[in-house]
């Protein structure tokens, strides 16, 4: 896809938006919330008929009503206070600016941000955006509609370092997915790996004591051993965390 061909002073106002939104979003404190629009809004797109996708559609409220978006009405509104001092900046580019800020605020890499998206307040249709109660068959066809493939699915979710689950939103319970849910890492994938490498060692050894139809007392043993260690883990992950603060 070609590059857009802006004028000098459209990329001046993207700049100091830019600015503005890195201050915004460190005096707030809303990264997370802040990802997860841009992710929320270019999350629609459909490559067959080239619908939906981050044209600032999301603030149709509408499309803020969909169940997936739960939330992103504060985000929206963070938005606004950026938007009144740059007019001229689109909304489409000025969410995706925001998501690309809140992962630089909080220890991520710089990205090369590429403006010049248009506005649209046509919205697609609700469903579009991944269910995390509906299994890996259901995230693969919402990604191969973007035209992403497995290698992107995990890449993408590395994106929940920042943030924690919201049981008013997702239906999960309130707890963050890594020790730093402002801190951009890449914990989260060290997180699922160290409990699911457990999980699996638990269960092997559960199943090959449940077909040696023990008491249930050892069988109940088992399963507090599983909880203990899941424990000690998060235990474990904590102190490691404040240990690497103290070394810094």
């Amino acid at each position: 896809m070609a590059t857009p061909v802006l004028d000098k002073e459209y990329l001046k106002e993207i700049e100091k938006a830019r600015r503005d939104l890195r201050a915004l979003i460190s005096s707030k404190g809303c990264a997370p919330i802040m990802l997860r629009l841009a992710w929320h809004s270019a999350g629609t797109y459909d490559a067959k008929t080239k619908t939906g996708g981050p044209n600032g559609s999301i603030r149709n409220p509408e499309e803020l009503k969909h169940i997936a978006n739960a939330g992103l009405e504060n985000a929206v509104k963070f938005c606004e206070e950026v938007k009144a001092k740059h007019p001229k900046i689109t909304y489409a580019d000025l969410y995706q600016l925001a998501g690309v800020v809140a992962v630089e605020v909080t220890g991520g890499p710089s990205i090369d941000f590429v403006p010049g998206r248009k506005d649209s307040m046509e919205s697609p249709e609700e469903g579009r955006l991944p269910d995390a109660k509906q299994g890996a068959k259901h995230l693969r066809e919402v990604f191969y509609r973007m035209g992403l493939s497995d290698k992107d699915i995990v890449a993408l979710s590395g994106g929940h370092t920042l943030g924690k689950a919201h049981k008013e939103r997702s239906g999960f319970e309130s707890l963050p997915w890594t020790n730093d849910p402002l801190k951009f890492d890449n914990s989260y994938f060290v997180m699922r790996m160290l409990s699911s490498q457990i999980m699996q060692y638990h269960i092997r050894n559960f199943q090959s004591w449940a077909s040696l139809h023990l008491p249930w007392e050892l069988l109940i043993r088992a399963v507090l051993e599983l909880l203990l260690h899941l424990l000690q883990l998060r235990c474990y992950s904590v102190t490691f965390s404040i240990f690497t603060k103290r070394v810094k």
